[in-house]
Parts: C-alpha cells; sequence; structure tokens
C-alpha cells in the first residue's frame, strides 16, 4: 500500500491553511454542542485570525485555536476570551503552531500562561489515486447515521486503553464527556469508518475535508486487535477517499513518539510543526490562579 511520494515541507502558508482547517473542526463541533445544550453557556469567539471555543464542561473541544498567521491578539482580546473562560469555569488552553508569529507566546507568556504539553502535526502530499489492497482478514467500511451509537461506543471503548508509548496525552476525558463530544463533532461533515479483523469490530476512525486538506481524525483500535495492520488499513482507505475528494493534503495530529505518530511515519507523513499547549488557569474573576 506504500507508494513513492514527494514529502511534504511545510511552510507558513501551509500551516496557515491547516490552522484554518482546525479551527473550522472545533467551530461546527461547539456549535452542534450549543445546539444540543441549549443552555446559553457555549461560545465562540473569533480571535486574530483564530476562534476561543467552548463547547460543554471539560469537553475536548474547549481550547483557543488557529492563532499565529492572522496577527497578534491584542489585551482587549485577550481580555475578553479570559472573562469567557472564567465565567464557565474553565482554565484557557491555547495551541500554538511553532510556526506561529512568536510575539503571541511572548505576549501569552506575560500574562501567566504556562507550558504543559506539547502535540505533534504531520501531514503527506496527497496522491492524485491510491491502488488500497487490504491484508486478508480486514475489511474497512463507512459507518452511517443509523450505527452512530455503536460507533461512538466502539470509540470508547478503544480509547479508554490508549496505547502507552510515547509522551501520554495530558487530558483524559469521561466516557460520556467523550461520547457526547465525538457525537457533536458529527455536525463538523466527518464521515466515519469502522474496521473488521476476521468478522469482529476492531476499530474506527474518521476523516473530514475542508480547502483540500484531510483531516486524520479519531483513530482507535480495540486493545484486542492491536499490532495487526488495522490502524495502517484506516489510514490508507481514508488517504484513497481523500484522493478521490481532490485533497493534495492530509494532516494528523499526535502525542510526541507515540504509536499513533510511529505508524503515521512509517505510512509516509512527515512532521510539520509542533503546537505548543499554553494553559492560564483563573478564578471566577479572571484573575490568574498559580496551581
Amino acid at each position: 500500500m506504500k507508494t513513492g511520494r514527494t514529502p511534504l515541507f511545510c511552510d507558513a502558508d501551509l500551516a496557515a491553511r491547516i490552522e484554518r482547517a482546525e479551527a473550522g473542526l472545533i467551530e461546527a463541533t461547539a456549535l452542534a454542542a450549543h445546539r444540543r445544550l441549549a443552555d446559553g453557556r457555549g461560545f465562540v469567539i473569533p480571535v486574530a485570525g483564530g476562534l476561543a471555543s467552548f463547547a460543554d464542561d471539560d469537553s475536548p473541544f474547549n481550547k483557543v485555536v488557529g492563532l499565529g498567521f492572522g496577527g497578534v491578539p491584542t489585551a482587549d482580546e485577550l481580555d475578553e476570551l479570559e472573562h469567557a473562560y472564567a465565567a464557565v469555569g474553565a482554565p484557557v488552553q491555547v495551541e500554538l503552531p511553532h510556526l506561529a508569529d512568536p510575539e503571541i507566546g511572548i505576549a501569552l507568556s506575560r500574562r501567566g500562561y504556562l507550558l504543559e504539553s506539547f502535540e505533534n502535526v504531520l501531514g503527506i502530499a496527497i496522491e492524485n489515486a491510491y491502488d488500497v489492497t487490504l491484508p486478508d482478514g480486514i475489511e474497512i467500511r463507512r459507518s452511517g447515521e443509523d450505527e452512530l451509537d455503536a460507533w461512538l461506543n466502539l470509540m470508547a471503548d478503544a480509547v479508554a486503553v490508549p496505547d502507552t508509548q510515547g509522551v501520554p496525552w495530558r487530558e483524559e476525558f469521561p466516557r460520556d464527556t467523550y461520547i457526547e463530544a465525538e457525537r457533536d463533532s458529527s455536525a463538523a461533515d466527518i464521515t466515519r469508518y469502522t474496521a473488521i479483523l476476521n468478522g469482529e469490530i476492531a476499530g474506527g476512525a474518521g476523516l473530514r475535508t475542508t480547502d483540500d486538506v484531510a483531516q486524520f481524525a479519531g483513530a482507535a483500535t480495540l486493545p484486542a486487535h492491536r499490532r495487526h495492520g488495522i490502524q495502517s488499513a484506516l489510514l490508507f482507505t481514508r488517504l484513497s477517499d481523500a484522493a478521490t475528494a481532490g485533497c493534495d493534503v492530509g494532516v494528523i495530529t499526535t502525542q510526541p513518539a507515540s504509536k499513533s505518530q510511529q505508524n503515521a511515519q512509517h505510512s509516509g507523513f512527515n512532521l510539520l510543526y509542533t503546537r505548543a499547549v499554553l494553559v492560564k488557569h483563573l478564578d471566577p474573576s479572571g484573575r490568574t490562579e498559580y496551581l
């Protein structure tokens, strides 16, 4: 399934395009959560070319994304979003690409943001077409709306036992929170896939395409079926579908040195850039809490 390719070089323009796609995903998901909850607490605030999102308590979509390529946020803009997060009892989490304007990191540090972790963005130049031949016993099929609940539970079961290779995720989410967040993300036009191994459901994954960028989202394999090629089969199936959709770039986000990163690089992805996760904890008045 692996083919010859041209290594992908990431400049600021490509990083900005990828970050716009990420911001679009976060916005669509947050808005779906707002419609589901209808409690008036959620928000999406535009800021310096990116956005600040609050979807739901403890949601993985509570974050500031897309900064770095549309100017430096002003003090007033940062005041606004910090007070918004303080009002709902959530910290401000900024995911800042290392290719962003360095003045942003300086401004955030001066306001009390602390570096808590990193995540890697990998990418691949998508070919015109792929000849996907799956190993014997593996089937990948699209998962429709009629089995959404089953797919959500499959993914929750798979991520509940994470691979321990590499740097662990700094965030853990309750099962119900994870399921509802994944349900909301279906509003962001994510295509879902289910993997079958020897007749048994083994894993799942998602794919979103926008602005000719293919976002490889949420791949996971049940522990009993790991190390059998499920992740590679899901990846190459989605690459083929991304090529059919006309995408020229595919991206995946991983933890540093994780098995997911190893699998992606083995399949032809290159490390494009790293996001620094900068967090500010606030008391209800909006003042910084030093933990």
